[in-house]
Order: C-alpha cells, then sequence, then structure tokens
C-alpha cells in the first residue's frame, strides 16, 4: 500500500484517495519572468515521477500544475524589457515547456494561468470578505486577516507569537496586523493597463496566494488528494492557501501535502545572491537531459540534492552502466513481470514514500543480473521499471556514444576503422599496437568494450 510523507502531519500516512481509485493532485508550478532553473527542474521532475507511480499504480489521476503569469517580478521585467507582460509570459512559458520536454516531463493534465482565473479569485475574496476574514485596508488593498483563523501555522508547524516575534514588515497603517496577506493589490498608477482588472474593491490585481486556492477549486474541488510543491513553498504560501480555502469553504483543503527537498550547489543553497544559479539550460549544454533526470530521481524527493560536477559526472557514469546492461542484452520486449522479485522491491520502494534512491538500486542490481547472465528477461525488467520513472526509454548505443557522434559521420567512420584496424593488430598478436590504439581512443574520450557481438564503443 502506498504511504505518503504528509507535511501537515510530519508523518508518513497510508494514502487513501477521497474517491476510490481516483486521484487529484495540484502542483505548485513556475512564475514565468526568466528562464526555469534546477529548482524547477526538480519540482518538475519529482511530480512528474509521482504522477508517472500513480498511474502506474492503477489510480485514475488528474494533475493540475499551475503558471503565475502575473507577478511583481513579472511586471517588472516586462518594463525593463520594453515589452508587453504577455509577450513576456508567452515567451518564458513556450521556454519552461521546451526544458520539461527535454528532462521527460510529461505535460500536466491541467496547465492554468493566474490571468484565466481572476474571476474566481474576486469570488473567492468576496466569499472572505463576507465571513469577515477578509477586510479592505486603508490603501485599498484587500487582505486577509490571519488572526481570525483558528488553524493558522498548522503546515508550517509555526504558532502565531512565533510568527509574530519574527515579523519584520511595518504594518504603516495598511495592514491591520503585519500578519495579514494581501488578497487583492490596488491599482499602482505607474503599472500597465494590461495588469488592472475591474473588482468591487475598484481597479487592480490579484495577490499570489489567492491564485492557487481559486485554480485548484475550480479544477479539482473544494477537496482534493494531494498539493504539491517545493519545501520554499510551505510556509507562507501553502500555509495562506489552507487559510484562504478552508477559511472560504469551511472544510478540509487538502489530504496530503507534499514538499521536495531543496537544491544546493556544492553544499550551499542555490542563490543569484550568492552567484551559484544555474538555469536548466545552463546545465544541459554540459548534460545529456537523462542524465539530469537520473541525477534527480536517484536522491529521495524529501532530501537535500547537492549540484556539483562530480555529481552529475558520477549520475552519467551509473547512467552509462544501465545502458550498457541493455546494449549487451536485447531485451525481451515483454510487459514487466510484478511477480518477479525485482518488480516486487521494486515497488514496495515506490510505495514507501515514492523511495526512488531505492528503486534505482534495484535498477543496478537487475543490471547486475543481466550482464552476468546474459538473460533478456532481466534486461526486459530493467527497461521496463526504468520507464516507469521515465528513464532508459533510449537506443542504448545511441546513448552511449553520446549522441554527439552520427551514424555515418567523419568522427564515427574513424572511430569504425581504427576499431578495426585494432582488431588487425590484435590478429597479428601486435598487442601493443592494439593497446595503443584503445588508448588514444581513451585520451579523446571514446572507451571500447569487446563484447560477444564485436567491439563496441561509448563516450567514456
Amino acid at each position: 500500500m502506498l504511504q505518503i510523507h504528509n507535511t501537515l502531519t510530519r508523518k508518513k500516512e497510508i494514502f487513501v484517495p477521497i474517491e476510490p481509485g481516483k486521484v487529484r493532485m495540484y502542483v505548485c508550478g513556475m512564475t514565468v519572468y526568466d528562464l526555469c532553473h534546477l529548482g524547477h527542474a526538480r519540482v518538475m521532475v519529482v511530480f512528474d515521477m509521482v504522477a508517472r507511480w500513480l498511474r502506474s499504480s492503477g489510480l485514475d489521476l488528474v494533475y493540475v500544475r499551475n503558471i503565475t503569469d502575473i507577478d511583481d517580478k513579472i511586471i517588472r521585467r516586462a518594463g525593463e524589457n520594453g515589452e508587453s507582460i504577455r509577450l513576456l509570459t508567452d515567451r518564458f512559458i513556450a521556454a519552461m515547456h521546451e526544458d520539461a520536454d527535454a528532462l521527460g516531463v510529461m505535460r500536466p493534465d491541467h496547465e492554468p494561468r493566474a490571468t484565466e482565473y481572476v474571476g474566481q479569485m474576486q469570488s473567492l475574496i468576496e466569499r472572505l470578505r463576507h465571513k469577515g476574514l477578509a477586510y479592505v485596508a486603508e490603501n485599498r488593498d484587500v487582505c486577509y486577516s490571519v488572526r481570525k483563523f483558528d488553524g493558522y501555522g498548522k503546515l508550517s508547524g509555526k504558532s502565531l507569537d512565533e510568527l509574530r516575534a519574527g515579523e519584520r514588515v511595518e504594518i504603516a497603517g495598511e495592514k491591520q496586523d503585519p500578519l495579514d496577506f494581501v488578497l487583492w493589490k490596488h491599482a499602482r498608477a505607474e503599472e500597465p493597463a494590461e495588469v488592472k482588472w475591474a473588482s468591487p474593491w475598484g481597479e487592480g490585481r490579484p495577490g499570489w496566494h489567492i491564485e492557487c486556492s481559486a485554480m485548484s477549486s475550480d479544477l479539482l474541488g473544494e477537496h482534493f488528494d494531494i498539493h504539491g510543491g517545493g519545501q520554499d513553498l510551505q510556509f507562507p504560501h501553502h500555509e495562506n492557501e489552507i487559510a484562504q480555502s478552508e477559511g472560504a469553504h469551511g472544510h478540509t483543503f487538502v489530504n496530503y501535502w507534499m514538499h521536495n527537498g531543496f537544491v544546493r550547489v556544492d553544499d550551499e543553497k542555490m542563490s543569484k545572491s550568492l552567484g551559484n544559479f544555474f538555469t536548466i539550460r545552463d546545465v544541459l549544454k554540459k548534460y545529456d537531459a537523462e542524465v539530469v533526470r537520473f541525477f534527480i530521481l536517484r536522491a529521495h524527493y524529501r532530501s537535500p540534492l547537492n549540484y556539483s560536477d562530480a555529481h552529475l559526472e558520477d549520475a552519467r557514469q551509473s547512467l552509462t552502466r544501465l545502458y550498457t546492461a541493455l546494449r549487451n542484452v536485447a531485451p525481451a520486449g515483454a510487459p514487466i513481470d510484478w511477480e518477479e522479485v525485482h518488480a516486487r522491491r521494486f515497488r514496495e520502494a515506490m510505495d514507501d514514500d515514492f523511495n526512488t534512491a531505492e528503486a534505482v538500486a534495484v535498477l543496478f542490481d537487475l543490471a547486475n543480473e543481466a550482464n552476468r547472465g546474459g538473460s533478456a528477461v532481466m534486461a526486459a525488467q530493467l527497461k521496463g521499471l526504468g520507464g516507469v520513472l521515465g528513464l532508459l526509454g533510449r537506443d542504448p548505443v545511441a546513448f552511449l556514444q553520446g549522441g554527439t557522434v552520427e551514424a555515418g559521420s567523419d568522427e564515427a567512420g574513424e572511430i569504425e576503422v581504427l576499431i578495426e584496424q585494432r582488431a588487425e593488430a590484435k590478429k597479428a598478436r601486435n598487442f601493443a599496437e592494439a593497446d595503443r590504439i584503445r588508448a588514444d581512443l581513451l585520451a579523446r574520450g571514446i572507451a571500447l568494450e569487446d563484447t560477444p557481438q564485436g567491439t563496441l564503443w561509448r563516450r567514456a
């Protein structure tokens, strides 16, 4: 039985869908004012893995991942670029899709844009006002009254007194309490007309937190199964979502909350201020996209993920070992045998809070079996179980040769000639020459492997 670590209860719980056989999942997506970075990559890959496993387990999943296309950063960046907000956000949404596609991330069932749900947000704000949980501040912003919601702090584990002690924002005659947060921002004269909507409280635009409450309830209902996102969203964003949604509807918002861990760079948290910030495209210039996906998945989703060239290189070598097993033994092409011992271990790992670290260890055990016994059955299990994680779906030879040398190209032809010369040298018992050719190729980053099918080459 699937168990999920629930951030709300701080423990693993048996997953019981609200509606038997069906799952509704919402994940906070990207704010599209710039290219996606490694933190975004982890969110996309982790919850793609979760979606794949839920579906592999026979559950009917509806997966929603939103797009924030109205935000202070977006307005500022569009102004700096001298372009419309729509042009900016469309461009970065297209770039996000290109990055996600490269990483093998399947599109969610719904990908709502915040600007398409302003009416639903206004309705939700009006309901909160009617219930006495929201008020119009002196500056005409509409704010949520945090102290009037009894459950505030239950997701983050923070008490109101702790939050108040850490509060650094001055009230400035606007909010009734510094803990209160904005639901609707009044229009600023300097902001473009495309970010101003008419409302019962005057022209303005929605705050960030309200969009997810409105979009999730519209697409998944007022009560759904799983809500996910990065660890940095646990507070205040997800805490505020709970306050808005449960305050408006009067019942539980989400049953299971999931948060993936931070990405670190050389053991420091990745951030622009530290100058250790990498976009997905930066990384894909140096590493194969499947290597990056494998690097993300071989760590448990809740653990910190430490990015470094050494760790990416280790991931490349490890994935090479798996593809080598598939190259040496042609998979049988049969469906996964879930009664086989490795598959049972794989299922147990994935049902234990999506423990991909242990699931990947099972893949290496299968690769060893396939290599040792030349078993097409084990190779087929390896390919099938890898596919559940969105891995090992490519032609093994193409992967091992790095995708940088095309069949019939000058370099590929030169490598094949050298392999033939080495074979001739070995046949003439000129082992020194054969060793020299192997060493020369290795110095160029080409490793040779002698197999029953002949000498094969791959990127070292």
